[in-house]
């Protein structure tokens, strides 16, 4: 029996890894919960301090964190959002919440609320949030126009949508995708810090005109 060589084993696995990640970009899912450690690595282009940058919060404000995860960003954005604000978590995932609230309890942050269920139908009324975000999580979505129709829905005039994206993701979504998807749901891209390797975009709804009140 013939032994593969070493040069032979590292060539099948790239090519098991390319397969992989084909796979996973023609046919979207969350991250399990069972594989939390991917969401838990660390996030060196898409840093925590280069979100609030670009998120820009205020206290007081609502906000909207869309697939959490296990709350890499979620407690920094409560914190931020005090005192006064409110941070709403959404996910598809039971376990994602729970494991987040568990955390935001044992460090004391009091202004986070979660919901569970579809971003393509959001739970919430018309102009409910100041900004939503989300993480690396738009890709995972089927359906994004939806997912991105809902989130100009919910966002009030003038109100901002924060995406975050790393290319190593599978579910990577591109500036331009975004930009093109952004502008059919009637948000405009304003900002974009990073690269395509690893960035934040920021689109935002437009502003009301002065005797203009809100749909």
């Amino acid at each position: 029996m013939k032994l593969l060589s070493t040069r032979q084993l590292l060539a099948g696995g790239a090519l098991a890894a390319v397969a992989s990640s084909l796979w996973w970009r023609k046919h979207p899912s969350a991250c399990p919960y069972g594989q939390r450690f991917w969401v838990e690595l660390p996030h060196p282009l898409i840093t925590r301090s280069r979100l609030r940058e670009v998120l820009a919060p205020v206290a007081g404000e609502r906000v909207l964190e869309i697939g959490p995860g296990t709350g890499y960003y979620t407690l920094d954005i409560a914190r931020w959002l005090q005192p006064g604000g409110e941070l709403e978590i959404f996910d598809i995932q039971q376990q994602m919440l729970d494991h987040t609230l568990a955390r935001a309890r044992e460090m004391g942050v009091a202004n986070v609320k979660a919901a569970c269920g579809d971003a393509r139908q959001l739970p919430y009324p018309d102009a409910s949030f100041d900004a939503v975000c989300l993480t690396t999580v738009l890709g995972e979505i089927p359906g994004q126009q939806a997912a991105l129709g809902e989130f100009a829905r919910v966002l009030r005039p003038g109100g901002r949508l924060v995406v975050g994206e790393v290319m190593l993701d599978p579910h990577w979504v591109s500036p331009g995708k975004l930009k093109r998807g952004g502008e059919a749901a009637g948000l405009g891209l304003v900002r974009r810090c990073g690269n395509p390797l690893g960035y934040f975009a920021r689109l935002e709804r437009p502003a009301l005109a002065a005797g203009q009140t809100a749909a």
